[in-house]
């Protein structure tokens, strides 16, 4: 899956598994630039 926000250059590719382990989340997060409210929020919003 890959997160886009707009007006970034930033783009995360992230692994579509059911877990992902707490610092590689931490990063993602801290790599997006969103808060972890924003982040949560893009995930919920991605199509299936």
């Amino acid at each position: 899956m890959i997160l886009t926000k707009a007006g970034s250059l930033v783009s995360l590719s992230i692994r579509d598994h059911r877990e992902l382990a707490p610092g590689t989340l931490r990063k993602l997060v801290r790599l997006s630039g969103m808060s972890v409210e924003e982040f949560q929020a893009a995930l919920l919003e991605r199509p299936s």
